[in-house]
């Protein structure tokens, strides 16, 4: 059935060997549980959970206005249908680095194979925006810390992002990086830097994993995978990539009914009756009960 066929033990340490391949991984932001089945059948290495993805799902602006226990539950229900890893935005941490341990602590639980924690303080901003303010290099510290401490699990990946590069420029994010490291980040997200002679630099800089942000409409070039490759990053993400194709299309398609009165010239656009039933395991589920797929679907639907 559609249920994960792996523990989170699992799918942890997969990531870990994923990171240590030495290769690319590519990773697309998943908009809700059944996309992250397809980012699965499409062959990606992992799946991600924007925090602008799941805020926008509840129609919020990105400014840390959802909470702990709502990413957690939204992960849990990801994490539940696929056999991939699954990383999470945590944001700041949803509050102080008491708050910030509870949250690992509850993401562990969803089943995610780790997280990663920005040095913005609330209320946070996208990325990408001007205007963020960021917090004393001793208060991350002390959330990547804190986040440290709190982990059960050591193949948990906890990941530090820094957005230090727009506010106080590359060689103070550097430095910032450097002292997540040092205390206890398996990883580093670098936010919106600015061009390849950014994203080397990094690289030659931090000697950890290195995630690379591919939002579209942001500060940072889209890069493609073979360039990251060379550069030596260990991850491409694409983190809203999927939702502004689904709201791109959703758009279009409404703007179409209400002009033409019909969906009709929309149908060569839109997936097919039978492979959503494939990509929801129809026939798996009649394995348990026949009564659950005892039809035959018309042709070409």
């Amino acid at each position: 059935m559609l249920h994960t066929r792996t523990t989170p033990a699992e799918r942890r340490r997969t990531f870990r060997e994923q990171l240590a391949s030495g290769r690319l991984l590519r990773i697309p932001g998943a908009i809700n549980p059944l996309s992250a089945r397809l980012i699965q059948d499409t062959g990606f290495d992992a799946a991600y959970l924007s925090g602008a993805v799941l805020a926008a799902d509840l129609g919020l602006p990105d400014i840390g206005l959802t909470t702990s226990t709502e990413i957690a539950a939204r992960a849990q229900q990801t994490t539940r249908v696929t056999d991939l890893p699954v990383l999470i935005d945590a944001d700041t941490g949803f509050g102080e680095p008491m708050n910030a341990a509870r949250t690992v602590q509850l993401l562990e639980d969803a089943g995610l194979a780790g997280l990663h924690l920005e040095d913005q303080v609330n209320p946070k901003r996208c990325g990408h925006l001007d205007g963020k303010t960021i917090t004393p290099r001793e208060d991350m510290v002390r959330r990547v810390r804190a986040a440290v401490d709190a982990r059960r699990d050591t193949d948990f990946l906890l990941m530090a992002r820094t957005d230090a590069r727009s506010v106080e420029g590359l060689d103070a994010a550097i430095d910032r990086a450097k002292a997540y490291v040092d205390a206890g980040a398996d990883a580093i997200f670098p936010e919106a830097l600015a061009d390849v002679s950014e994203y080397e630099a990094f690289r030659n800089a931090v000697d950890v994993p290195l995630l690379a942000n591919l939002t579209e409409f942001g500060k940072t070039p889209l890069i493609d995978t073979a360039t990251l490759e060379n550069l030596g990053y260990n991850i491409a993400l694409y983190p809203v990539t999927l939702l502004r194709l689904a709201m791109g299309a959703i758009e279009d398609g409404l703007r179409t009914i209400a002009t033409e009165g019909t969906q009709e010239s929309l149908l060569p656009r839109m997936q097919t009756r039978s492979r959503l039933y494939e990509l929801l395991g129809y026939e798996e589920y009649s394995a348990f009960d026949s009564a659950v797929f005892d039809f035959t679907l018309p042709p070409g639907t």
